[in-house]
């Protein structure tokens, strides 16, 4: 008796893995390789042309490509590229073409599964609803993750408790944390001191400004997230600024602490748990998803702190109770180190 093709479809109006700009892209990258790595055919439906933008990422996409040594088949005509990542078969097209091909995907392909998020979700999961079941995976409590809603797809996997709280609807919530790996970097000492990572408004690089000049003893490392704002911070001298990188570990496993004070409600912030993952714990605010990511009290400060509170409880955070801190979060950590799929399956969004 043979086993039935699987097959599922992963489909978003944003870049395709294994270009990210957060954590979402991430979370949906590893999921979509744990699913090809289980023996299912997997489709990943993305566009060159992401909504944040009114230009193609289609030549950068494709010097990372060739610099990287992956075989793919780039139509100018069709202004499409396809390749193979991980298993996973990737199409990056023009987002006026993505509905279209996922209607030709769908009565192609038969899936039993479709996972869409983001902006303009909701079309998907009403095109994809009536021929299969629909996953709708909620990233964040913002109106553009929650837009997926309004498709009322089969099933919401929700990415943390705090975004349970702020889910209604008549779909199945599935309790569902991201996936994770543990990021490639080891160090043998951690020589360095403060890391944040995305210094942008929205994740408090204005108490970050504060913060900074508030300890001039304190060398902090910077890593550009969704845009570069190195120009915002060389006229300090304890600051290092980082470009995008596709491998943090090296800077996990080398600095003493985290920061992580967002002014926006983070969902579940991946980073954090990366973090852990290599040793390197986090203070951040409570505010949004963050407590539940850090999992110490000890390792938590009030949303409305300022940064001379900030400046005063990174003081007071002692090498030992960093040590202490660091074995805490890092074994908590390591049970999100797990399949997924069971998980789905149990939830019953896939077939056991």
């Amino acid at each position: 008796m043979t086993t039935p093709e699987r097959t599922v479809v992963f489909v978003w109006r944003r870049i395709p893995p294994p270009f990210f700009i957060g954590g979402a892209e991430v979370s949906q990258q590893l999921l979509a390789e744990e699913f090809a790595a289980a023996g299912w055919t997997t489709l990943y439906l993305a566009s060159h042309e992401p909504p944040w933008s009114e230009e193609s990422d289609m030549t950068s996409m494709l010097r990372h490509l060739d610099d990287t040594g992956v075989p793919y088949a780039h139509s100018g005509a069709k202004d499409e590229v396809t390749y193979t990542w991980n298993g996973v078969l990737v199409r990056a097209l023009p987002r006026e073409r993505l509905a279209s091909e996922l209607e030709r995907s769908l009565e192609a392909l038969s899936p039993q599964l479709v996972i869409t998020s983001q902006e303009g979700s909701a079309e998907f999961v009403r095109l994809a609803r009536a021929r299969t079941k629909v996953a709708g995976w909620l990233h964040s409590v913002s109106r553009t993750s929650m837009h997926v809603l309004d498709g009322e797809p089969d099933h919401a996997l929700v990415t943390s408790q705090f975004v349970l709280g702020r889910t209604q609807g008549p779909q199945n919530n599935v309790l569902f944390y991201p996936p994770f790996t543990v990021p490639t970097g080891r160090s043998l000492r951690r020589d360095r001191d403060l890391l944040m990572v995305n210094p942008v408004p929205a994740k408090g690089s204005e108490l970050l400004h504060r913060l900074i000049a508030q300890m001039p003893e304190r060398h902090f490392t910077l890593v550009e997230g969704w845009w570069d704002t190195s120009v915002e911070f060389t006229c300090y001298p304890n600051v290092t600024y980082v470009p995008r990188t596709y491998n943090m570990g090296s800077l996990y496993a080398r600095h003493k602490l985290l920061l992580v004070p967002s002014l926006v409600e983070d969902a579940f912030p991946r980073v954090i748990v990366e973090a852990e993952l290599l040793g390197l714990p986090t203070l951040g605010s409570r505010r949004g998803g963050i407590p539940e990511a850090v999992g110490h009290p000890g390792l938590l400060i009030d949303a409305d702190a300022t940064a001379e509170g900030w400046a005063a409880r990174i003081r007071a955070l002692t090498h030992s109770e960093l040590d202490v801190r660091r074995q805490h979060t890092h074994h908590r950590a390591e049970r999100l180190l797990r399949p997924c799929l069971p998980e789905l399956a149990a939830a019953r969004v896939i077939p056991s």
